[in-house]
């Protein structure tokens, strides 16, 4: 059974939401979907394959420039070397696959303390804050 990670705690997948659940696949726009993100119970980004970085881009967008601010959750070939990443781009939560080591995936999250770089989770660099 898949593992949920959300708000940086394990969790069981939920039953089937009352809102529509909005799926984005990778060749998507999100911007043509813009309308229908105030109505949605969360917003699923799919990484069909690891080596694709689509995903990021788009959940970058919904944060930034979309102004989204519900669940956004990474579904698909998610690995706990990402969730890292994922959370900096504006990832919540994270559905990771059958067999993925969740307690390994916890501390993934925890792996670095600070970043030099600007995210979407805290939009000063390092230097700025200094």
């Amino acid at each position: 059974m898949p593992t949920l990670i959300r708000r940086g705690a394990l969790e069981q997948p939920s039953t089937p939401e009352a809102r529509e659940v909005l799926r984005i696949e990778p060749h998507q726009d999100p911007g043509a979907l813009a309308a229908r993100l105030d109505a949605v119970a969360r917003v699923e980004v799919h990484f069909p394959k690891l080596a694709d970085g689509r995903g990021y881009s788009i959940a970058r967008l919904l944060r930034e420039r979309l102004g989204y601010r519900g669940e956004l959750r990474a579904v698909g070939e998610v690995r706990r070397d990402q969730l890292h990443y994922l959370s900096r781009v504006g990832f919540d939560a994270f559905l990771l696959p059958d067999g993925e080591d969740a307690d390994g995936a916890l501390a993934a999250l925890a792996g670095f303390s600070e970043a030099y770089q600007a995210s979407v989770e805290r939009p000063v660099p390092l230097f700025r804050r200094r």
